[in-house]
């Protein structure tokens, strides 16, 4: 790890830390004025300087706070803008598609990058507000096509949707874990702490398992989007991945935690409720099984083995 992303990380999860809990009208004015919008803005262009890498670490540590912001949309945004040479609105984005659901903080955003039947564009709307699980907004926007700047790329948002999604994902199942790990420490039943318990231990380590899977798997995405040519393999395979492992993970956690992990008072259920919100967004399991499917089908075993060990990582 460079010291950059060292020095970056230590920042975000100080602050990520002091955000928990914060509601997106009290949490943006501080990420605004921390400057995360340049972080994948070349230096010559003004900006951080940073890389795919850089992004997951950070959106890693958004997903074990349970950051109450769109803060990858915002930062994928404001790349995309800088790379297509256009003039950055004031205030926060997001990222959107016309049939992929509600918009990430569709309401307190100034204008979302869409892809729809003309292209990538800047757009604004009208809004319908909608909530995913946690609460949060997944507003619907009745798009409007006057003044529209068309980006002129071809690129899929729901790959940088999903991108951002496992990277969170991967971050709320470490969170899940630490908690679940305490809770089992401090718990006493039958006169011994329940992490002392052979079915406790086995389900714990199950937990650990599927997190790590996830932070492999957005390692490998970070990885691919930072080499040439495209990182769609590697964003299926994570996404279906991370997918699996919000249904076995959530379900551990909860089994351990009992009743109290339901509790709004306690800290899971906000990450939970949020990573089961996340299996759909950035499409769900048919949508990358599909795409997935797509990509190998052709291939003969020894094409499909030579395809897999040339990838990036």
């Amino acid at each position: 790890v460079s010291d950059n992303r060292q020095q970056l990380v230590e920042m975000a999860d100080a602050l990520f830390a002091d955000l928990a809990g914060l509601s997106f009208v009290d949490a943006w004015p501080r990420l605004e004025e921390a400057g995360f919008g340049s972080l994948l803005i070349d230096e010559s262009d003004g900006g951080f300087g940073g890389d795919w890498g850089d992004l997951a670490a950070i959106m890693r540590l958004a997903g074990y706070h349970a950051l109450e912001a769109p803060l990858g949309e915002h930062v994928v945004a404001m790349h995309l803008l800088a790379d297509a040479e256009l003039k950055t609105p004031e205030g926060p984005l997001s990222l959107a598609v016309h049939s992929g659901g509600g918009v990430p903080f569709g309401r307190h955003v100034t204008a979302a990058i869409v892809r729809g039947e003309d292209g990538v564009c800047l757009k604004a709307g009208k809004i319908s507000e909608a909530t995913n699980p946690a609460g949060e907004p997944r507003d619907f926007v009745e798009w409007d096509g006057l003044g529209a700047q068309s980006l002129e790329i071809d690129l899929d948002i729901l790959e940088y949707l999903a991108f951002l999604r496992v990277c969170q994902t991967a971050g709320a199942l470490d969170a899940a874990l630490a908690l679940t790990i305490e809770y089992c420490s401090e718990r006493q039943q039958f006169g011994r702490p329940l992490s002392k318990f052979q079915a406790v231990q086995q389900s714990i380590a199950s937990l650990a398992c599927e997190a790590a899977a996830v932070n492999c798997a957005a390692q490998g995405m970070a990885i691919a989007l930072d080499s040439p040519g495209h990182a769609s393999f590697e964003i299926a395979s994570a996404k279906l991945r991370a997918n699996a492992a919000i249904k076995t993970g959530c379900a551990l956690a909860h089994q351990v935690h009992g009743a109290i992990g339901f509790t709004r008072d306690y800290p899971l259920n906000r990450l939970t409720r949020r990573m089961m919100g996340w299996r759909t967004e950035g499409g769900n399991d048919a949508y990358w099984s599909e795409r997935l499917g797509c990509m190998v089908r052709d291939k003969s075993g020894a094409q499909l083995w030579d395809f897999l060990v040339r990838r990036p990582g």
